[in-house]
């Protein structure tokens, strides 16, 4: 199956050389001002820790066809999936979009991307004309299904993840249509935070068509429109001039997840990347089958990581829009884990998957021999959920949240330590934050020394975050990968350490497999300890001054040094 969603004809109905330069400039920093002042808004006014703390929503702004011309500097696995969940929204409800309606939307398998990520799209009206549509994508901390908090490493189906909601109308001409937000409330364990995040969508969209109206007011239709048709062309031009200056040719790689969490182990993910002129192609061919665990990617998932790995290699400073992602195409055979079929569980494939399939592009693209380019970062979005069990709180709760862990190093520079890399770009939940949402402590957050993968420039270390559950019984669950197969080094350089998680269960440590649920009492605890990043270029290249500065800072051990760095001699 070939992704074909970022593509448009072409239509010259508003090519103009009426529009200056300026107001073009004026009007690209509009729209994506628009879209970040939509995430702004969503941010402030949520109700839950995950979006108010972690910042786990992304906003963006399309034209009346569809095509995106702007987003917020969000999350990159949100913002490349979001332009097929609305245009899911335009087809189904062409011709029948009215002032004040708002469409939400999170099937994975129609431009979805996992059921906790609801997609809010309203159409943008000026004098009774359709000019634009807004949108915003949130994570949302609970959607129903077997375990609390909705993101279960056991789910081996997407009906047991939680409540799907096809295309349908949450807001009709300005006011709620409470049967359906009903139907969402009834399906969910915190009702009133679902509510209260729902709305501070809603309040975000309208933030975006208000700013849009007032883009139309003060340049008009015409000018705005052609505006638009100009800018997606222009980022289209650029990328293709990066593109060009990529050497030709067919490049492969593969990399795999450790496993699915219901039995399949090293789950290949394999890409061939074919540099072709200005254009590059992204074939998928030789990825596994798509698998009974909760890692399975819709088709929007590996577009999505793949257009942000291509871009990572190209010019940042490219205009993210619908544009700059023309010259790129992705395939992937259906049936496989990178575009699964109904009724796959695919929770995970939009958080773990989804970091592989960026592991492995940028592993293609560096046997392409692009440089300066970054050894692998720790690959997992280490996905923690805790939900009270149904009767033992009477104010019940679900917590969520992903742990940061090593970006790999790069030339010339050693990886950051403690990081969310690629395709999340979340923050941390505030230790006093959590503490004060829910009945959990957070006993240690530190980072993990001798994690980073040894080179001539160290990988960047991972993250230890114990958390202990108070007076409560509580589910639990780990969704994570880097456990077993480790993020690769560059140039020479070694693999950074995997990451390895324990329980405390009446005071006997165990292991925690990467994907697994418990039930847990009060006074257990969980410790997740994240992988590190790969090294890059040659230990016995790295200078004695750096590894005495790790030493001295308590990023490397005694030991660890004298086993991956024997040229050092202390002084």
């Amino acid at each position: 199956m070939t992704d074909d969603s970022q593509r448009d004809d072409v239509d010259d109905s508003h090519q103009t050389d009426d529009v200056d330069p300026v107001t073009l400039e004026v009007l690209r920093n509009a729209f994506a001002t628009v879209a970040e002042e939509m995430s702004a808004n969503l941010i402030r006014t949520s109700y839950s820790p995950n979006i108010k703390e972690r910042k786990d929503a992304s906003s963006a702004v399309f034209d009346a066809r569809g095509r995106m011309l702007a987003q917020a500097e969000n999350i990159p696995v949100h913002l490349g999936a979001m332009p097929h969940s609305v245009r899911t929204v335009v087809e189904t409800f062409e011709g029948a979009f009215e002032p004040g309606d708002t469409v939400i939307h999170n099937s994975p398998f129609s431009g979805g991307a996992h059921l906790p990520d609801i997609t809010f799209v309203s159409p943008v009206f000026v004098d009774g004309t359709l000019v634009a549509f807004v949108a915003n994508r949130a994570h949302h901390a609970d959607v129903g299904g077997s375990l609390a908090g909705s993101v279960s490493a056991d789910a081996t189906s997407v009906f047991a993840e939680g409540i799907q909601i096809p295309p349908v109308k949450l807001f009709e001409r300005g006011e709620v249509v409470d049967g359906v937000l009903d139907l969402l409330t009834e399906n969910v364990r915190t009702p009133d935070e679902r509510e209260g995040d729902l709305r501070a969508q809603q309040a975000a969209n309208e933030t975006g068509r208000k700013r849009f109206e007032a883009l139309i007011e003060k340049h008009g239709r015409e000018t705005v429109e052609a505006a638009a048709d100009r800018i997606l062309d222009y980022s289209e031009r650029r990328m293709r001039e990066e593109v060009r200056d990529l050497a030709d040719g067919v490049y492969e790689f593969a990399d795999a997840l450790d496993s699915d969490g219901a039995g399949a182990e090293d789950v290949t993910i394999r890409a061939t990347v074919t540099v072709d002129g200005s254009s590059v192609a992204v074939d998928f061919a030789g990825s596994a089958a798509q698998v009974a665990g909760a890692v399975n990617a819709p088709i929007a998932v590996t577009t999505s990581a793949t257009y942000y790995a291509l871009r990572t290699v190209t010019d940042p400073d490219v205009p993210p829009n619908q544009g700059c992602y023309r010259p790129f195409s992705v395939s992937a055979p259906e049936g496989t884990v990178v575009n699964a079929r109904k009724p796959a569980a695919v929770v995970g494939g939009n958080l773990e998957t989804s970091q592989r399939i960026v592991d492995t592009v940028l592993g293609a693209m560096a046997a392409a021999g692009v440089r300066p380019m970054a050894a692998a970062a720790n690959g997992s979005m280490n996905n923690v959920t805790f939900g009270s069990a149904d009767s033992s709180l009477a104010d019940p709760y679900t917590f969520y949240e992903t742990i940061g862990g090593g970006y790999g190093a790069r030339p010339e520079r050693d990886g950051v330590d403690g990081v969310h890399a690629h395709m999340t770009n979340t923050q941390n939940t505030p230790i006093e934050a959590l503490e004060l949402a829910y009945p959990l402590r957070v006993e240690r957050y530190a980072l993990r020394p001798d994690t980073g993968g040894a080179g001539e420039f160290r990988g960047g270390l991972g993250i230890r975050r114990d958390i202990r559950v108070l007076d409560h019984d509580a589910s639990f669950s780990l969704l994570s990968d880097r456990r077993r197969n480790r993020p690769y080094g560059l140039d020479g350089g070694q693999p950074g350490a995997a990451g390895a998680d324990r329980v405390v269960i009446d005071d006997e440590e165990r292991h925690l497999d990467s994907k697994t649920t418990l039930e847990l009492s009060g006074g257990d605890l969980v410790s997740v300890r994240t992988p590190g990043g790969g090294g890059f270029g040659p230990p016995e290249d790295r200078s004695p001054a750096a590894i005495a500065r790790d030493l001295e800072e308590g990023r490397l051990t005694a030991e660890h040094v004298a086993e991956h760095y024997p040229h050092y001699d202390g002084e």
